[in-house]
């Protein structure tokens, strides 16, 4: 079987408050809305286009109605950036709980974990070079440095 052609992919945060969470995305992570209405938000990385985030009303009637009103769970979304460290002190100023402080993982991560208002948890993250026991796991070529 051949796989599908995607031509974009991004998470989609269903929530209740859907401008309170893209203000959260755009004050503390530098999203900025491309397109914006009372129960939807396209949200993309300013500078970044292959990085974009959406907001969704999770009554909205798009949803099939088995799962209508349900909000997000059990969602972890991941950013890897340059300096987690700055970023770390960022949002530890802004007020934002650190879930996981700032440290270095043997899997190959140097990382914390927030979470935004709907309880999604932020993994913030920078690959860093695994120790022994792990760098053997790693396909050729997907091994940090």
């Amino acid at each position: 079987m051949l796989p599908m052609k995607v031509t974009s992919y991004y998470p989609v945060v269903m929530t209740g408050d859907v401008a309170g969470t893209a203000a959260f995305y755009q004050s503390h992570f530098g999203f900025v809305p491309l397109f914006t209405s009372d129960w939807y938000v396209h949200l993309q990385l300013e500078g970044e286009p292959s990085v974009n985030l959406a907001v969704l009303d999770g009554h909205h009637e798009t949803i099939p109605a088995p799962a209508r009103g349900q909000v997000v769970g059990g969602l972890l979304l991941n950013f890897e950036v340059d300096d987690p460290d700055a970023v770390h002190d960022r949002l530890k100023a802004a007020g934002l709980p650190i879930l996981l402080p700032l440290r270095d993982e043997a899997f190959g991560q140097r990382h914390f974990i927030t979470r935004d208002p709907n309880g999604v948890l932020i993994d913030i993250i920078k690959p860093i070079p695994p120790s022994g026991e792990f760098a053997a796991q790693y396909e050729a070529g997907a091994l940090p440095t």
